[in-house]
């Protein structure tokens, strides 16, 4: 692979890691981006532990222990003591902390559908495509 190809690549992403900080910070969020993560993952999976949450997250689990906390403050998610194990505790989404999720969802959709206008669809899913595979190999290799 040419080091021209990689270069290219890495100045595209530093312009994107700013710009889309730049996009969220346009938008009055009630959510910040690991707070939305971490209620997608109880959303999509259930009731998780704190090793789960890490585990998936792929942070540390006082990182984890502490967005959970927070969010728990606000009463986005409540702890559930663990069926197996009656001294730990799962954390699961409540009411509100799904209607958070729903309208940060939504806004980012929203978003990203004015950011895509006039792409193909073809286009759009090439590069789904490439993300996801991108995302996995961070995921796999970092």
């Amino acid at each position: 692979m040419s080091n021209d190809l990689i270069e290219n690549i890495e100045l595209e992403m530093a312009f994107l890691s700013r710009r889309i900080a730049l996009v969220g910070n346009k938008i009055e969020w009630n959510l910040d981006r690991s707070a939305y993560l971490l209620l997608h993952y109880l959303h999509v999976k259930g009731p998780l532990g704190v090793k789960g949450l890490a585990n998936e997250l792929q942070l540390d689990i006082s990182t984890v222990s502490r967005q959970a906390s927070a969010l728990g403050k606000k009463g986005y998610v409540d702890k559930i003591p663990d069926p197996s194990d009656r001294r730990a505790y799962f954390y699961q989404i409540t009411e509100l902390g799904m209607k958070q999720l729903s309208d940060y969802k939504q806004a980012r959709f929203n978003k990203f559908t004015k950011l895509l206008d006039g792409w193909s669809d073809e286009e759009r899913i090439v590069f789904g495509q490439l993300l996801k595979k991108f995302n996995q190999a961070i995921r796999e290799k970092l």
